[in-house]
């Protein structure tokens, strides 16, 4: 069995980070190849308007990160929002990531808006709240590369909490078996955090760059999370196929 998953990539990578890393999609594409779920993958960059084809099916559709704010009016913010109601409403499986974990939750009943804690920028640690079974391997604590400035304040009435920290409450949720969110970026490595520090250092601040930059020395567990969302995705499948 192999999973098809739809990549709706919400950003147009900086002009000197394309070359090296091409888009959100791509390094989508790069983390899932490391786990061992099969999947196949399509990206459509919503930003440019690019969606799937009417009556094109898929077992999940992943909303990337974005610069863009996930409260904000842009008319392909409005588009992707009415796209993705409709496939909540439809009963697909929905996946979140940083601007898409915000997005679903606002779309969904919940609250998203700017942190009054600032940024969070580096090497985050979670405390893991929940253990569904699809949680595999299965950790008490977990760690990934962040970068956002806004978070989510609310969550929809029928989420789970799955990771939190005291710096971002609600790190990770679910909404049954439906919808699956990370505040994290899984499909972020080393080298591409540092280069969004460097980019935004004057905004952020020398002491938060600083510890954001001392953080990279860790590892972190995108390759874990990526595993947990195909479980996720697949949890169901085999009974349906057989």
């Amino acid at each position: 069995m192999s999973l098809r998953i739809c990549i709706l990539e919400t950003d147009v990578l900086r002009p000197e980070l394309v070359d090296q890393y091409q888009g959100y999609g791509r390094m989508f594409q790069r983390l899932f190849a490391q786990q061992p779920l099969a999947a196949q993958f399509e990206v459509f960059n919503v930003v440019q308007g690019d969606y799937p084809a009417a009556g094109e099916r898929y077992d999940a559709y992943l909303v990337t990160g974005s610069k863009a704010d996930s409260f904000g009016s842009d008319p392909w913010i409005q588009t992707l929002k009415t796209f993705l109601l409709e496939r909540y409403e439809n009963g697909d499986k929905l996946l979140g990531i940083c601007f898409g974990h915000q997005l679903l939750a606002l779309l969904l009943g919940g609250r998203a808006e700017r942190a009054s804690q600032g940024w969070g920028v580096g090497i985050h640690r979670y405390e893991v709240k929940q253990r569904p079974q699809w949680m595999s391997p299965a950790l008490e604590e977990l760690t990934l590369l962040i970068s956002h400035q806004d978070q989510v304040t609310a969550l929809p009435e029928k989420a789970t909490l799955l990771a939190s920290s005291e710096f971002c409450p609600v790190a990770a949720y679910c909404i049954e078996d439906q919808v699956l969110c990370f505040q994290g970026h899984p499909e972020f490595v080393h080298d591409y955090s540092r280069a969004l520090l460097d980019i935004r250092q004057k905004c952020i601040g020398e002491p938060v760059y600083s510890r954001a930059v001392e953080s990279l020395a860790h590892q972190h567990q995108g390759a874990t999370v990526a595993e947990w969302m195909m479980r996720f995705v697949a949890q169901g499948k085999d009974a349906e196929s057989a």
